[in-house]
């Protein structure tokens, strides 16, 4: 089912430029149709989230109780509630443990210098509706804002006739302050500027689909975002040590998310690679969603045989995936030699999905090679630092005539002016 080659420095060309292109294909007419709400409910406010709410959702925004969440949280069934409890505990455990703190200290000069670290002040956590309706999602996002300390986190989700009680459940369980029945590019937009009963925002996070992506992308600027995510990624190395019923089963956790999923093997053994494609055959034809994972697997699902797992760790660097699985007799010692990845996992026993629902770090992930710049998102995604300087004036009185004369060399001399007239007589 997917092609093997061997790495001839064409055929591993071949598949980066195959991801890289699922990441450069926009729709115009979806980004246009985003532009023409996101500036309608910025001239109109209000007025034009309802009205878009009732053409698309056929329901105005409304507010969703407290009391739906408890009831929602008490009809979830008591398993699926218990691990999204532990869910939750390890998110933020994970999260508290990474929270970065406010410092002060002394610098050469004698002068007090430092950051103060706070989080935003009101955060958007967009959750999709309908089949689309993730409630780990929901953990993952809203989770390590609380860790953060934003003062206030505002879910929104489309009005559907029944909203989903596992993502109310989440809801309650992540903390979220206020949930309002909103969604589409009128829900962005009125994040963005504020509309009625839905406040403005600091930052808007979590996924949606090609219109609410269109409509973040517009947003940026006005507001933080997470990031644009493109399709799902999953990249596996493997050596002669690893199983191929295992990494068969990790490849397809990705290719069913959609056709324009990644899923790669890179391999030092062409027979491990065969024995994958085999397995892929055989755990394909026993899972729901097989036409969607076959079109993945023909179109960006491929074997690569490298020479050694140097080379394969360079081309996994390359490719910068967004999930990283090494499979190999010692994945620990491959670990430095990865730059570039969402996430890594390492050994036979952490698969992705473990990423996705319940050890602890974000599933939130840099896709389509932008984990080069990007990184996860994690409680620093909703913090922001100030700098603080305090001097006396014997401190500022050693470095005031070259503070003054670097000013004078950019000929700002009220810069300069500023320094001097403290030590006038």
């Amino acid at each position: 089912m997917i092609q093997i080659v061997t790495a001839d420095g064409r055929a591993e060309r071949e598949v980066i430029s195959a991801m890289r292109a699922r990441a450069a294909a926009k729709n115009a007419e979806i980004e246009a149709a985003a532009a023409a709400i996101m500036e309608a409910v910025r001239q109109e406010g209000y007025a034009a989230v309802e009205r878009y709410s009732l053409q698309f959702d056929h329901s105005a925004p409304y507010e969703i109780e407290k009391e739906k969440l408890e009831e929602a949280y008490a009809a979830c069934d008591p398993a699926l509630a218990a691990a999204m409890e532990h869910a939750a505990a390890n998110i933020r455990d994970y999260n508290e443990k990474l929270l970065a703190q406010s410092r002060q200290w002394r610098n050469p000069d004698g002068g007090m210098v430092g950051r103060v670290v706070r989080g935003v002040s009101r955060v958007g956590v967009y959750v999709p509706g309908g089949t689309a309706a993730y409630p780990s999602s929901v953990l993952m996002n809203a989770v390590p804002a609380k860790v953060a300390g934003v003062g206030e986190i505002i879910m929104v989700t489309p009005p559907t006739e029944n909203l989903n009680n596992a993502v109310l459940a989440a809801a309650r369980i992540a903390g979220v302050d206020r949930c309002i029945a909103v969604g589409g590019v009128q829900a962005v937009a009125a994040l963005t500027y504020g509309a009625g009963l839905i406040p403005r925002v600091d930052k808007l996070v979590g996924p949606g689909n090609a219109y609410v992506a269109a409509a973040k992308r517009l947003a940026y600027g006005s507001l933080d975002i997470d990031m644009i995510a493109g399709p799902s990624e999953v990249l596996v190395i493997a050596d002669e040590s690893a199983n191929a019923k295992y990494a068969a089963a990790d490849l397809l956790s990705q290719a069913e998310h959609d056709k324009l999923a990644s899923a790669v093997l890179l391999t030092t053994r062409w027979d491990l690679a065969q024995a994958v494609d085999a397995e892929i055959v055989r755990q394909t034809g026993y899972l729901s969603r097989s036409e969607i994972m076959q079109a993945s697997l023909r179109d960006f699902g491929c074997a690569i045989v490298c020479r050694d797992l140097a080379q394969a760790a360079e081309l996994a660097n390359e490719i910068a995936p967004e999930h990283l699985e090494i499979m190999t007799q010692d994945p620990q010692a491959l670990l430095p030699a990865i730059r570039n990845a969402g996430a890594v996992f390492l050994g036979a026993w952490s698969p992705e999905p473990l990423g996705d629902y319940l050890a602890g770090p974000n599933h939130v992930l840099p896709t389509s090679g932008t984990a080069r710049f990007f990184s996860p998102l994690s409680v620093d995604s909703f913090l922001k630092t100030m700098s603080v300087i305090q001097y006396d004036r014997a401190s500022l009185e050693r470095v005031h005539g070259q503070v003054a004369g670097m000013a004078e060399a950019e000929h700002l001399t009220a810069h300069a002016n500023s320094i001097r007239v403290r030590f006038e007589n």
